[in-house]
């Protein structure tokens, strides 16, 4: 199979979006400092402290270049439809060096020549692990092992874990989240 292949077939089968506008959460936030997106985990203080370290895992323990992991989250971020976290942008990512371009051509990765492969390789895999995952082959992995080490390969693939999971968590729960930059994740 080629790049995206099998992601038609799932387009295919994906109920069409639901229109809604994300007025209020489907649960009570708690209120305090900070954006809704970090305050409802303190509904589950006991829990909280294992959603805040894979957010530092992701944003400060990662060997990947901040640009490889940034286009990635994005894309996980169109794919859950989240639009919050689709504008949102981490401090830390801007002082790392992701541009305006980086966030701004995801619709055309496979086309724009502002991305390396790496970052092209790194969109797909988010976008093959959010939508298609079994379609994820062996010819594709051929081509991620051939920019890739495998320790890479376990970092982005958690870091796409975390991201499509606690962004999944918010989107159904209608967790409002603040959009722009952000303070140090």
């Amino acid at each position: 199979m080629g790049a995206g292949a099998g992601l038609s077939v799932v387009a295919a089968r994906r109920l069409p979006r639901r229109s809604y506008t994300p007025a209020v959460a489907r649960i009570e936030i708690p209120d305090g400092p900070g954006a809704p997106g970090r305050r409802v985990f303190g509904l589950r203080p006991e829990m909280a402290g294992t959603v805040t370290d894979m957010i530092d895992a992701v944003y400060h323990r990662s060997k990947l270049p901040a640009t490889e992991r940034e286009v990635a989250r994005l894309r996980v971020a169109q794919l859950n439809d989240c639009s919050a976290c689709s504008t949102a942008r981490a401090q830390s990512m801007l002082d790392a060096g992701v541009t305006d371009d980086d966030y701004g051509h995801l619709d055309d990765w496979r086309t724009w020549p502002g991305y390396t492969e790496r970052q092209r390789l790194a969109i797909e895999y988010a976008e093959r692990f959010t939508v298609d995952h079994q379609g994820l082959d062996d010819e594709f992995y051929a081509r991620l092992h051939a920019h890739f080490a495998d320790d890479e390969i376990l970092d982005l693939s958690l870091c796409l874990a975390i991201w499509l999971g606690l962004g999944r968590v918010l989107a159904v729960l209608q967790v409002e989240q603040r959009t722009g930059v952000m303070s140090d994740l």
